[in-house]
């Protein structure tokens, strides 16, 4: 199989095109073209009366080496690189020993779910806890709390089988370094279990809500068929450390409900917001540092606007989909302000996990129909200027802006929110305009400027009029700011040893994924939970 790349044609070619266009590239007669399948796919919108696909193939042709040989000077010709996925122990064998202890994974979000996956391949029968609930449950709870404002501490849009990315926009992409192709193994897998198939080769590809519940469903039918285990609520209270002379080793996990697990490999999965167990972590001794996050709000356009500002006249052509954006902003007081999870024809919603707080996210269907695009626009925070002094700080500092937006909103769980332009011009806002926030319970409008320290809100104030010059129209007048957005990623890293993935102090302790600060995204954390799962099954061969 030859791989071209590069390959463009017109937004509206025909279905003849691309296969001619394969010919005129490899200067081959069509006898020779035994086939084709499309890698990946995306477009160039710079030019929005001309947008252009651009291909990435693998081929099928005959006399393949001659047609290398003949243009090995092109540099968008190559063998097609084998993306297969290989499993790197013989799990079987390993479970077989008399001394085997089954891994155990914390947390079954994207990480963990990966993780947790490769190890039942492997046939090394993983026990999977997690605090919350089964996805279906868990989407009753979330619901009941954005209609009724009942907010579960333990079944929310943060906590549950799926993860945070359950609620989300159910964005695939990345922009991780991946020479082993394990994004590749992700996608594959999403798509054995109902995604659908154009993830594998689309640009920005993205799944949605009610698809990821099934996929979610579905993996885990896939790991319990493989021996693996599944406890739900089942919180982990506590880590069994046994100092040794060559270290510290994990040795089991405790559940809330006092059950004691043995084991000496546990993959750490548990998320951005597992604030009381980073606190368990860190009294056990677990190393953990303190590192860099963002603060701001969501932010809601009509999507129709940013369509045409993106696709011009193609804007609401199916190939192009709903337009997205992304956005930053270097503010003269040394702040960065960028756009993040942005999601196109999607809705604001309330993300809390902990009582007496408002927390927003963004979330999108499949379909991404609804009329607001919306995004957070956010401000880069250190803890070497922002929250010095323990590990732990960030997590105080959350917990602090959290609790102002709900005073703010009215202690209801209605978010604190504020017209574009009032929040410029340092006005409260009163009433709504042409855009309607898509936020549940609801939203009291106020001054947000009374929520975020000063250095974020004079950054914000200048990044919007900023951004009207990248996206004509961005700074309107009546664009909703809903407040708070404070969960862009995790405030801590739990520190791992670069060859082994093992905790820097704790052996058999593999931290992974968005809350150990090693992944954001789905992808990037499915990924981050393919490696982890591999160490483990390597670190249990080497017994």
């Amino acid at each position: 199989m030859l791989r071209i790349n590069e390959l463009k044609l017109p937004l509206n070619h025909s279905e003849e095109q691309l296969p001619a266009a394969i010919l005129a590239r490899l200067d081959i007669p069509a006898a020779d073209l035994r086939g084709y399948t499309v890698y990946k796919r995306s477009y160039d919108a710079r030019k929005k009366t001309a947008i252009v696909l651009i291909y990435s193939l693998d081929v099928d042709v005959a006399n393949e080496a001659a047609v290398l040989q003949r243009l090995q000077h092109d540099v968008h010709l190559m063998p097609s690189p084998d993306t297969s996925y290989k499993f790197v122990a013989d799990g079987q064998a390993i479970a077989a020993r008399a001394d085997f202890q089954r891994p155990v994974v914390i947390g079954i979000g994207p990480c963990g779910l990966l993780a947790a996956l490769i190890l039942a391949q492997m046939g090394l029968r993983p026990i999977i806890v997690e605090r919350g609930k089964i996805v279906r449950e868990r989407t009753v709870d979330t619901f009941g709390f954005w209609r009724q404002r009942k907010l579960n501490p333990e079944s929310n849009v943060q906590f549950g089988e799926g993860g945070a990315g359950t609620f989300s926009d159910g964005k695939l992409y990345s922009q991780i370094k991946d020479p082993k192709h394990y994004g590749r193994k992700v996608l594959t897998e999403f798509v054995k279990a109902g995604a659908p198939e154009e993830i594998i080769y689309v640009s920005k590809p993205h799944i949605g809500t009610f698809r990821l519940v099934k996929m979610v469903e579905s993996m885990r039918e896939t790991i319990e068929a493989l021996g693996g285990e599944y406890r739900f609520e089942s919180k982990v209270t506590d880590i069994d450390i046994e100092d040794t002379a060559d270290g510290r080793q994990v040795r089991g996990i405790v559940l809330q409900s006092g059950e004691r697990i043995a084991t000496n490999h546990v993959v750490l999965a548990i998320g951005h917001s597992a604030r009381d167990t980073f606190e368990m972590l860190y009294e056990r001794g677990v190393y953990i540092e303190a590192k860099p996050f963002s603060i701001g709000f969501r932010v809601e356009h009509p999507q129709s606007l940013i369509d045409a500002c993106r696709f011009g006249p193609n804007a609401g052509h199916p190939i192009l989909g709903a337009a997205d954006y992304k956005l930053v902003h270097h503010a003269s007081n040394g702040r960065a302000v960028y756009s993040f999870c942005m999601c196109p024809g999607g809705t604001v919603v309330a993300a809390a996990s902990e009582p007496g707080r408002v927390v927003t996210n963004g979330m999108s269907q499949y379909s991404r129909n609804e009329r607001n695009a919306n995004s957070a626009i956010v401000v880069s925070i250190s803890p070497e200027v922002d929250y010095p002094g323990h590990p732990l700080a960030g997590v105080a500092f959350q917990r602090d802006l959290e609790e102002k937006a709900f005073k703010l909103g009215g202690g209801t769980y209605n978010a604190p929110g504020q017209l574009m332009g009032d929040f410029v011009a340092g006005r409260a806002s009163t009433d709504f305009g042409a855009v309607t926030p898509s936020y549940k319970p609801g939203i009291t409008l106020t001054d947000l400027a009374q929520i975020l320290p000063e250095f974020a809100v004079t950054a914000l104030r200048e990044a919007f009029p900023a951004f009207d010059k990248q996206i004509k129209g961005y700074f309107k007048h009546d664009a909703v700011l809903t407040g708070l957005e404070t969960r862009t990623s995790s405030p801590i890293r739990i520190k791992r040893d670069d060859d082994t993935l093992q905790s820097l102090n704790t052996r058999g302790l593999f931290p992974a994924g968005e809350g150990a600060g090693y992944a954001g995204g789905i992808l990037s954390a499915g990924v981050d939970g393919i490696k982890v799962a591999e160490a483990v099954a390597l670190s249990l061969a080497a017994q």
